[in-house]
């Protein structure tokens, strides 16, 4: 973590979804100033895969130098961020820094999203964000600092970013929306940005996302919480920006980013609607690719016939199979393909030695996964990562999103066979 300059003693925090993960670790940063942090969460009971509550983080913010208002907020609740406004008021005095942080995420298609769900991302990321701000926004104009902070994203219209989760999307566009048309309102009088990681941060909520083995591919929590602290130190008329954590702390001259990596050296999960990666990476990784073209001779041959690139990755794959690779993995992946020697394929890695084939899996499916045959052999043979292909829409996933992980690590280690 960047050292601290104590610009932030006795300021008012006030930081939503701030029992753990992000928010805890802004909270954390600005308490090693003496900064006063209201911890504004739902979680007052230890949830068994989330650890933390706002009693445990307020001993935490406590032991860092700072003094902590825990208050219970769901922030879909307006009576509840009043009273807790009130009582951050009634006990510090005012609020300098609003932290909207709390979200709530589902990356699945439109079709897949029951309403409950749509209903809890639009609550919280975007009609949470605005409530909590309007309740703050008359304190922090009598601020000398007065600093509002959204964790969103910039505001991308490519369609690859709403394709695959349109709700999220529409939800966390929401709170940048805020940032937009809020800076744009108060200028002069309080500093509304947006702040978002370059790639993924591990946290209890991504290990729910993505599975063991997730953390490998993030950074630590400690990135943002020193972006955050740096973007708290500016002027007010730094307003209206979406800043990319790495960015700023370039400017304020971090050159090494190893410190950050949870497993420095390690390739990291770019993070969604930053477009630096996905489709510029794959165009040119296609435009070197040698693929050897499939003759169209047999537009559909009988199973047994089946040849080219597709069964010869397969065959690679078989001959990679052992006991201790099932015994890692445990799951069945089937493979819709689309285009020549394409159709359904499977690996099962829950059989003894494990098996491939074509057609579907004698036992259910914990993956499957849908792309081009083009796609499958890129992916395979480490020319298209499957998180690439995955965000920018060629691969589609539907079950077990940690398991199809699992297999992400599997493939790198065959690549070198492939």
């Amino acid at each position: 973590m960047l050292p601290n300059t104590g610009k932030l003693a006795g300021c008012t925090v006030f930081i939503t979804g701030a029992s753990r993960g992000i928010g805890k670790a802004i909270a954390l940063k600005a308490a090693k100033d003496g900064a006063n942090i209201v911890i504004a969460a739902k979680t007052t009971h230890a949830h068994p895969k989330l650890p933390g509550t706002i009693f445990t983080a307020a001993e935490e913010i406590e032991a860092a130098g700072g003094k902590a208002l825990p208050c219970a907020v769901d922030v879909r609740d307006e009576q509840q961020i009043s009273n807790a406004v009130e009582k951050a008021v009634e006990r510090f005095g005012g609020i300098d820094i609003l932290v909207n942080n709390a979200s709530a995420i589902s990356l699945t298609n439109t079709l897949e999203t029951p309403t409950k769900r749509v209903d809890l991302m639009m609550n919280v990321n975007t009609r949470g964000t605005y409530l909590t701000s309007k309740a703050c926004i008359p304190y922090l104009k009598k601020s000398k600092i007065a600093h509002i902070l959204n964790l969103s994203p910039p505001l991308n219209l490519n369609p690859m970013w709403f394709k695959q989760h349109c709700a999220y999307t529409i939800a966390k566009y929401g709170m940048s929306m805020c940032v937009l048309g809020m800076a744009e309102e108060f200028k002069g009088e309080i500093a509304v940005n947006a702040l978002w990681p370059k790639t993924a941060i591990h946290t209890a909520a991504m290990d729910m996302l993505g599975g063991s083995g997730i953390e490998s591919q993030c950074r630590k929590v400690d990135i943002i919480a020193d972006a955050a602290y740096s973007i708290f130190k500016k002027p007010k008329s730094f307003t209206g920006n979406f800043i990319i954590d790495e960015n700023i702390l370039r400017e304020e001259g971090i050159k090494n980013f190893d410190i950050y990596a949870i497993k420095p050296g390690h390739p990291l999960l770019p993070d969604f609607f930053l477009d630096e990666h996905p489709d510029i990476i794959t165009k040119k990784v296609e435009s070197r690719d040698v693929i050897p073209e499939l003759k169209e001779e047999k537009p559909q041959p009988p199973p047994k016939q089946r040849s080219g690139a597709v069964e010869e990755t397969f065959r690679i794959v078989k001959d990679s199979l052992s006991d201790d690779v099932v015994k890692a993995t445990q799951a069945v992946y089937q493979f819709e393909l689309s285009g020549e020697d394409g159709g359904t394929w499977f690996l099962d890695l829950k059989s003894k030695g494990g098996n491939v084939g074509y057609g579907e899996p004698s036992s259910q499916a914990d993956v499957v996964m849908s792309m081009s045959t083009d796609d499958f052999v890129k992916m395979f043979s480490g020319k298209l990562k499957p998180t690439m292909a995955f965000m920018s829409g060629k691969l589609k996933i539907k079950g077990n999103m940690a398991l199809a992980i699992k297999l992400e690590k599997l493939m790198n280690q065959m690549n070198a066979r492939l």
